[in-house]
């Protein structure tokens, strides 16, 4: 059953280093929302109290709102920018402007007040715009009252009705939700399709519905008694009565709240030992059913998996509901399309289940910092299929190496910096955010060590979790575990388009030596394994460190003779060293011979007689 549990921690105030040199802080909110829910029309009706605490050193003067359903109507950003870009999303394209009345998705505010006085606020598109009654000092609590309503629309992006597997209600982006403000300001940014960024704080959502349907998603159920359909403690007497019921939730530590409904869905739920319970919502059609039992211990696994990699799972509770239009994350649950094959179908749940980590228990603004998102997701869940699943792939990652390559060749790559919405093209911010992503995760652990990449992710977890971490931070972890600094491999793979191409130049017998010569042809500076293999079959290697690392990495063979060779400084195009063994000895001369540097052109790296 759902845990009954109460608001019993908050954010607070941390006291650590950001990367805008001040003390850590930010804000909290606590909603309580109670919500009416038409399934004839769908349409519904709201109010909200909302607690906000400004724990920032900063005098606030206004608020901003998002109105996500707005942006399903004709003529609104998300329609007019996906009617405007060279390869655009397929499952929006102009879908939005042929929408009726009925079909649109709306938001609208009836009354707000600050501390009950009355606000002026006006709505532009999915922000609604506060002027406050009096500004809200350092430290201030203020309580706002909302009354609302809105329309679900039809299902074209994450939200929506009747999506194309017959799910109802897809109840994501759904409510009047106040926006973050932080170190760098106001983030009130339009709702054009990409992700989100959210207040950390407590939420207490009451949804009344017609009686038939079921839901599930965010917090734990107050009132299982009363509801029944699998809820319910064994043996309790379950009474239905009226036209509707009152489903009553409380999620703590969250950053937003999503539920899904439908009356025909089945609900399994399975313990992980020593773990949260996990719920299961999904259509009861038979030609499904044998693969969601079936997804059920394999998500098992993936919850250990995840939380052996990461971090303990920190919630009771972890959902996973077929809704949607694909896959999505949300708190302490994802979407996801039901109707796959076996393996998409743990795949899928296998990447929002990540994202639980990587994005709702460490918080990155998504406008912002996608990679660090959906990249680190894309790392550790496809690690997380080639365990769950028995791949048995030595080098599961090579398919993020593809993908970034292409990238990096197409002419449409921009830097990482860019703001999700701002790419010029669907397909440049797809490889950027997912799959250079993971091989910036992934080539880390080339530069600094396998070992060190794993305890650098575990500490990142714990010094990070229930905040907003920036990639600084993220970096300045790599670095303390390490001992290397890594800005230069920060700047250089997230805020320029410069890639990674070295090569073998020149091999050269001098009398019983031999001088190799090696080029840095790409922008990026990297460090240097350089195997050499001998005619009668042993290998060693030569590790030229990159002079602005300041230290090196341990030797990621240990069974493999290893030499550091004097650093490499990055303005030298060339870099040469001397065997004290003969050409005529030698089988072949590689540069990375693992492939976890991100070098765009391998012909280059080797060399053989």
């Amino acid at each position: 059953m759902f845990k009954k549990i109460g608001f019993g921690f908050l954010v607070g105030i941390f006291c650590v280093t950001a990367q805008n040199n001040t003390s850590y802080w930010q804000q909290q909110v606590d909603y309580t929302m109670n919500v009416d829910m038409n399934v004839e029309n769908f349409q519904y009706e709201g109010t909200q109290e909302l607690i906000y605490s400004n724990n920032s050193p900063d005098t606030l003067y206004q608020v901003f709102y998002h109105l996500y359903f707005n942006a399903f109507q004709p003529g609104s950003e998300m329609d007019i920018r996906s009617r405007n870009l060279p390869d655009p999303d397929p499952r929006v394209g102009s879908r939005i402007s042929k929408l009726t009345p009925e079909e649109i998705g709306y938001l609208k505010v009836s009354s707000l007040t600050q501390n009950g006085k009355p606000l002026t606020y006006k709505t532009a598109g999915t922000v609604l715009e506060v002027s406050l009654d009096k500004p809200i000092a350092p430290g201030e609590k203020v309580t706002f009252s909302m009354k609302f309503n809105g329309q679900v629309p039809v299902q074209i992006r994450r939200s929506g009705r009747n999506n194309k597997e017959g799910i109802a209600l897809s109840m994501t982006q759904w409510y009047p939700k106040i926006a973050e403000y932080d170190f760098e300001g106001w983030h009130a940014d339009p709702y054009i399709a990409r992700e989100f960024h959210g207040v950390w704080g407590n939420f207490d959502v009451t949804i009344t519905i017609d009686k038939d349907y079921i839901l599930g998603g965010t917090g734990y159920l107050q009132n299982p008694q009363e509801i029944g359909y699998g809820y319910e403690e064994p043996g309790t007497k379950v009474s239905r009565k009226g036209k509707k019921l009152s489903w009553h939730f409380k999620a703590p530590n969250v950053h937003d709240f999503a539920w899904v409904a439908d009356p025909e869905y089945l609900h399994d739920t399975v313990k992980v030992p020593n773990g949260p319970t996990l719920h299961f919502l999904y259509k009861n059609k038979k030609e499904i059913i044998e693969n969601w039992k079936d997804l059920q211990p394999k998500t098992v696994e993936l919850m250990k998996y995840f939380s052996e990699k990461i971090g303990k799972y920190p919630y009771d509770q972890y959902s996973v509901l077929q809704g949607g239009d694909g896959g999505m994350e949300y708190a302490m649950s994802t979407l996801i399309t039901g109707e796959r094959n076996f393996g998409s179908l743990v795949g899928v749940t296998a990447h929002e289940m990540a994202h639980s980590w990587f994005q709702h228990i460490l918080a990155t603004n998504e406008a912002k910092h996608e990679w660090m998102d959906e990249g680190f997701t894309s790392y550790i869940s496809t690690l997380a299929m080639n365990d769950v699943m028995k791949q048995n792939n030595p080098n599961s990652l090579r398919g993020m190496y593809q993908g970034y390559y292409q990238l990096a060749t197409s002419g449409i790559e921009q830097p990482q910096t860019t703001q999700a919405d701002h790419y010029s093209h669907n397909a440049a911010y797809g490889a950027s955010a997912y799959t250079k992503g993971a091989v910036f995760l992934s080539q880390l652990g080339y530069i600094i060590g396998e070992d060190n990449l794993a305890k650098t992710i575990k500490r990142y977890f714990d010094e990070w979790k229930f905040k907003h971490p920036t990639p600084n931070d993220f970096k300045r972890i790599a670095e303390k575990v390490s001992g290397i600094q890594l800005d230069w491999y920060l700047t250089d793979w997230t805020q320029t388009t410069n890639t990674i191409d070295y090569g073998i130049k020149d091999v050269v017998a001098n009398n019983n030596t031999t001088k190799i010569t090696l080029e840095r042809i790409g922008l990026m500076p990297m460090p240097i394994d350089l195997y050499v293999e001998y005619k009668d079959s042993t290998i060693e290697s030569f590790y030229i460190p990159l002079r602005v690392m300041r230290n090196e990495k341990e030797n990621p063979i240990p069974s493999m003779k290893r030499t550091i060779l004097p650093d490499w400084p990055w303005t030298n195009p060339t870099y040469s060293l001397d065997l004290s063994k003969p050409k005529s000895e030698i089988k072949s001369i590689g540069i990375d011979i693992t492939n976890t540097m991100a070098d765009v052109n391998p012909k280059n790296n080797s060399f053989s007689e």
